[in-house]
């Protein structure tokens, strides 16, 4: 067999990353207007005003490279997270934060553990690698996190071989969250020399006692990377603009993996004035609580259950009509997140929109045929 042979073996065996449907697509294909995405969950207030205000100066300047290191970025997160700038890591989105990781710590002898309904990008940057996929079987329907990470069973797989560990915190996408005692005493039984993400790309939104800030943890558990991202409660999403933190040695480390320039101009600039409109989080926050209310309510009202969530969407259960109703809502201009791909096609993804747009759901959905 070629070396292009080989390659192709392996790289065939990847399966790409399936996004939210967009919105120009569904428009372009029906021939209809105004469609709204509640598949991504994307922010639907779109972002800070500040950012905005940010993006128009920072667009005067684009036939300069940007900062490769994200001086002023770093700067404004290490104070406004209370680490030190040498443990941040900037990537192009968190996605490219966990290639980051993936790339550091995986290879064909090595292997990663995430759970079976996990974050897709987890499965894709460990084959990517070339490094085994160890996905521990996730908690029953009878829990109170049906569907959630299964923590002992995630411990029953480490072995020798293992590198990484990769834990959503709340998850994506089912929504389920760990709290602090339980993930705690999880990294507490992980061996040192294993690796361990946790992604708290919903980080912002969540408002449940007893719910873990990971950042607390970095100076006990040396082996601990926190990711975080833009994209979501920032509205950044369009943007690509995420990071880690870490200890200093690992922030070494994935700063020797990294491609130059992974942080756009522009991203860098609005993802600094973004930091600072605590207004515009609040508002998102708020707005977040008043949409999973108002969907939960529609939801019981029409007797359709759905999985608890501390994230900003809901994943409701259609069993055997989730297709069907996909499509449905697809003719109706609503875009909404099938899972099919995930090994939960009874389900689907909605994410919070405005109240009017949730409206416009549950008008969709009741529509007749």
């Amino acid at each position: 067999m070629s070396v292009i042979d080989s390659a192709l073996v392996q790289i065939r065996q990847l399966h790409p990353y399936s996004p939210g449907k967009p919105v120009e697509e569904l428009e372009r294909e029906l021939g209809i207007a105004n469609a709204i995405k509640l598949a991504s969950n994307e922010n639907p207030l779109g972002c800070s005003p500040r950012a905005r205000e940010e993006l128009a100066r920072a667009v005067a300047h684009v036939e300069l490279y940007p900062d490769a290191n994200a001086y002023y970025l770093k700067q404004r997160l290490a104070q406004k997270l209370g680490v030190a700038v040498d443990q941040i890591t900037i990537g192009n989105g968190s996605n490219d934060v966990l290639d980051l990781v993936a790339r550091s710590f995986l290879d064909g002898n090595a292997e990663a553990i995430y759970s079976q309904y996990a974050f897709m990008v987890y499965a894709m940057v460990t084959q990517a690698c070339g490094a085994r996929a160890r996905v521990a079987p996730a908690l029953g329907t009878d829990s109170n996190q049906p569907f959630g990470h299964d923590l002992q069973a995630m411990l029953a797989l480490v072995n020798e071989k293992t590198r990484l560990v990769f834990i959503a915190n709340p998850n994506n996408p089912t929504g389920n969250w760990l709290l602090q005692d339980e993930l705690q005493a999880f990294l507490d039984a992980l061996p040192e020399h294993i690796a361990v993400v946790i992604d708290e790309a919903y980080f912002e939104y969540v408002d449940l006692a007893q719910f873990p800030n990971a950042l607390h943890w970095l100076a006990r558990y040396p082996n601990l990377i926190v990711t975080r991202t833009f994209s979501k409660i920032y509205g950044l999403a369009g943007l690509r603009i995420g990071y880690a933190i870490s200890s200093p040695q690992l922030c070494d480390l994935f700063n020797r993996v990294r491609q130059p320039f992974n942080g756009n101009a522009i991203a860098l600039a609005a993802a600094r004035a973004a930091l600072d409109d605590d207004a515009f989080v609040e508002q998102s926050q708020r707005v977040n609580q008043q949409g999973l209310q108002q969907l939960r309510r529609g939801f019981d009202e029409r007797g359709f259950s759905y999985l608890p969530s501390a994230g900003n969407f809901l994943t409701v259960q259609f069993n055997e009509r989730s297709a069907a109703i996909y499509q449905g809502l697809l003719q109706r201009g609503v875009i909404v997140r099938p899972l099919a791909n995930y090994g939960l096609a009874q389900f689907l993804r909605i994410s919070v929109g405005t109240s009017a747009q949730i409206e416009r759901l549950f008008n969709a959905l009741d529509a007749p045929g």
